[in-house]
């Protein structure tokens, strides 16, 4: 089997790619940041670990020698107003230079890792990471490697470890930080292996340049509470705060964060509040056929996987 290279296979989706990758028979050489722990747990002798930075890809293209193929699922999402110049950098800019050393590596495709915001990131509430995403597609579509584009839904399971932003939510229901009723909208979740099985079929079946909705379940923010509480144990929520007054704690948290604890992340994140009332709903149905996926795993065991993960972990 030819060789993969593959950004992000610390992170949380990127782990279970690579987890996927190596379950399909490809031999796997993942890029970690210089400095990063040794890796010592490896799955076997296929996974190779090489040191490298998105931020200076000059220095990619040796480490892809070899390879034929590229997975790109590294990405920096945050709501933290400090963040967003970095956030640009590495999702588009390190995009960029990627699958620029990539050609020059004689890659032959890569599959780059989106996300369904950027069918929203046209909305007024829209993300400073989902309007970092729209930039990373160009990029993407535009350069000499012919590049398939994945875009997950919000992806939910274990070895979520950061955690992202959606993996925070269920972090803090375990933990019994959510006092307030959920707000009106909602969002499309997904398993996070679905996710993982899916770059690799786009990997194999996926045509050039086309993007594929990788999508599990349309849920409100009340169903999604609902279900938290019967995995938790943890009491529902349902004291409700006007969004008016969410917005304005979102604003004085936005506030301190830019000029008063400018590295700190927002308790309150302002982005999160205006996404808060959005009904991000998406359907993954086209892609699973034609990818040959079967049908989305349940969201709710995602769920439960996730928060046992956290427990076992000592996050709770």
């Amino acid at each position: 089997m030819p060789t993969v290279f593959l950004t992000g296979a610390t992170g949380f989706v990127g782990s279970h790619v690579l987890r996927e990758l190596h379950v399909a028979g490809y031999d796997v050489r993942a890029l970690v940041r210089p400095g990063h722990p040794e890796r010592t747990r490896r799955i076997d002798d296929g996974i190779d670990y090489v040191a490298g930075d998105l931020l200076e890809p000059g220095l990619l293209a040796r480490a892809m020698e070899g390879c034929r193929y590229i997975v790109h699922c590294a990405a920096l999402y945050s709501f933290a107003p400090h963040a967003r110049p970095l956030m640009r950098r590495v999702n588009v800019l390190g995009t960029t230079g990627l699958l620029e050393a990539a050609r020059v590596a004689g890659i032959e495709r890569a599959v780059v890792t989106s996300s369904t915001g950027v069918l929203h990131a046209h909305e007024r509430n829209a993300s400073a990471y989902h309007r970092s995403k729209v930039d990373q597609e160009r990029a993407a579509l535009a350069a000499r490697v012919p590049a398939v584009l994945v875009l997950p839904s919000a992806p939910v399971g274990p070895n979520d470890a950061k955690p992202t932003p959606t993996g925070r939510l269920l972090l803090d229901f375990a933990r019994g930080k959510i006092r307030i009723a959920p707000p009106r909208g909602g969002m499309n979740v997904v398993a996070v292996e679905d996710v993982a099985r899916a770059h690799v079929a786009a990997l194999e079946h996926g045509r050039d340049r086309e993007r594929y909705i990788i999508g599990g379940e349309n849920l409100t923010f009340e169903q999604i509470w609902a279900m938290l509480a019967e995995i938790t144990g943890r009491s529902n929520p349902r004291m409700r705060v006007p969004y008016a007054v969410m917005l304005a704690a979102g604003w004085c948290d936005e506030l301190r964060c830019r000029y008063v604890s400018k590295e700190a992340d927002p308790f309150v994140p302002l982005e999160g509040v205006r996404m808060s009332r959005e009904r991000m709903f998406t359907d993954g149905a086209a892609a699973r056929e034609e990818l040959g996926l079967g049908a989305p795993s349940p969201v709710r065991d995602a769920m439960e996987r996730a928060i046992e993960w956290y427990r076992a972990h000592g996050y709770v």
